[in-house]
């Protein structure tokens, strides 16, 4: 049988090509059909400005964490204000229960703490955006000390070790330290 418009079938099939792949019945794969096209790659939702402000955010929170810290224990003041404007759980509360801890023995810190720290990691891509930090402290001259009599605490003598950190974007755009380990036994 012959079809009555060959010409309207011609150019029904050239707009169907032209449109894309067409689901045909049958199994046999469609030999004018070529490999799929590549995904693109997700290309990054953040610049190198974005980078660079986290980073900066991010190292000046670790320095405020450090400043809070020290302040804090030089009072033995767990609960001294600064330390929530840095810090988040889950090491908020460590922070605190070691103040708490040295204050229960009658002890607190003094003296100088020492920081480099450097930035190893941004992830802006990541919910919520971290970037990693690791710093070489020098605790040398930052001692425990009895509170009443200034003497250091024996066995709690510092050192040049490694410290590592992790900053994290909050919600409401504040950068906090929420991990922290002191590295007391890899000297740096």
């Amino acid at each position: 049988m012959r079809a009555r418009h060959p010409g309207r079938w011609a150019i029904f099939l050239v707009a169907a090509l032209a449109a894309g792949p067409v689901a045909a019945c049958g199994t046999e794969p469609d030999a004018t059909a070529g490999p799929l096209p590549a995904p693109e790659k997700p290309t990054p939702t953040h610049s190198e400005a974005d980078e660079r402000a986290a980073r900066e955010a991010a190292l000046a929170a670790y320095s405020g964490y450090l400043a809070a810290s020290r302040d804090a224990s030089r009072r033995s003041d767990p609960h001294h204000p600064e330390l929530a404007r840095f810090l988040a759980d889950p090491l908020l509360t460590r922070v605190r229960l070691t103040i708490r801890k040295a204050k229960e023995h009658g002890a607190m810190r003094t003296g100088t703490l020492v920081s480099d720290p450097t930035v190893t990691a941004v992830s802006l891509d990541t919910v919520p955006a971290t970037v990693e930090i690791q710093d070489c402290l020098d605790a040398t001259r930052y001692r425990l000390v009895y509170a009443k009599t200034k003497r250091v605490v024996p066995g709690s003598g510092g050192g040049r070790h490694l410290a590592t950190a992790t900053a994290t974007r909050y919600p409401d755009g504040r950068w906090l330290i929420n991990y922290g380990v002191a590295h007391e036994d890899q000297p740096c």
